[in-house]
């Protein structure tokens, strides 16, 4: 049954995010980790950035997907962080109607679009494997330029339905969300009205940006494997595995928690765990993903030893 607000009702016209804790002592403990994890992910994506922009020998499509995933991660971290940090700090923890649908928008945006990234990280690494010899030819980069583009629009575009969905819906009683951020479940949980078939609707569109990727994900690494195993040489083996291997981990890190966070029924929702589960893929897997691709790759190494010990790559 759909509950319609009277008519002389107030509409909420900014919201409250109560975030992690109500102790003052325990909120400047929080600001300093999450401060150290903001700044490290920032410089561990910017030097990223930076080295494959520098370097020439990285100018490859596995790069240049490489590298837009640094900046989404750039992007997603600082979407929600520097809130956070100040509000943990702060007295007032308001955020306007129109921010909280600003950063629902944009935080749903960049997720959707690492999400279809990912499936064409995995297509560059099919290709790669699977043909080798006509690796450059297939992945032009027109063919990069469109990848990448498609995945911002699909992913925008997805992020734009979700939100109006929710932002939508009627806002005239309590404005206290329980969370650091305004995440979509829990804004939407505060709205004075039945919100059973909209919840069914996102349902559906978000379980479409996610088994369809992976869907994707999974079959370009069976054909991956199926690759790999025909290889004689065990050298070639471990070597064609390695280069699978960080982004296999990279998009672990990813779905795990966003499928669990999103694609779980209603009734197991927790304010508490939740709020630590979007904390790990919004801010952890951004700090990660740096490490992850440096520690197993020789060329970002290499890049990195160039600028410190020439001070400059070559052109």
């Amino acid at each position: 049954m759909w509950m319609i607000p009277e008519q002389n009702q107030s509409w909420v016209s900014e919201f409250i995010l109560l975030g992690f804790s109500s102790d003052p002592t325990t909120n400047s403990i929080l600001f300093t980790v999450f401060l150290l994890i903001y700044l490290s992910s920032v410089m561990g994506n910017g030097l990223i950035i930076m080295l494959i922009c520098m370097d020439t020998q990285l100018h490859t499509p596995m790069y240049f997907f490489l590298c837009i995933l640094a900046m989404l991660d750039l992007c997603y971290v600082t979407t929600t962080m520097p809130q956070m940090l100040v509000h943990l700090l702060a007295k007032s923890q308001t955020i306007s109607f129109a921010s909280c649908w600003l950063q629902m928008y944009v935080f749903g945006a960049l997720a959707a679009t690492e999400c279809i990234l990912f499936v064409v990280m995995a297509y560059d690494r099919y290709v790669a494997i699977c043909y080798p010899l006509h690796y450059t030819v297939i992945l032009n980069w027109g063919l990069c330029l469109w990848l990448a583009a498609g995945s911002c629009f699909c992913g925008f575009l997805s992020a734009l339905l979700h939100t109006f969905f929710t932002m939508s819906l009627p806002y005239c009683g309590p404005n206290k969300v329980n969370h650091y951020f305004c995440e979509g479940p829990a804004v939407r949980s505060l709205a004075c009205m039945d919100t059973h078939l909209i919840e069914m609707v996102d349902q559906i569109l978000i379980s479409l940006m996610s088994l369809t990727p992976i869907s994707l994900i999974v079959a370009s690494y069976v054909h991956i494997v199926m690759a790999i195993l025909k290889i004689k040489s065990t050298q070639g083996r471990c070597k064609a595995f390695s280069t699978c291997a960080s982004h296999l981990t990279v998009v672990t890190l990813f779905y795990v928690p966003a499928s669990y966070m999103y694609m779980r029924p209603k009734s197991s929702y927790s304010p508490e765990r939740d709020k630590q589960i979007s904390l790990f893929y919004n801010a952890f897997t951004a700090l990660l993903n740096p490490v992850v691709y440096s520690l197993r790759n020789k060329d970002i190494k290499g890049a990195f030893l160039k600028v410190i010990g020439h001070g400059k790559v070559d052109c």
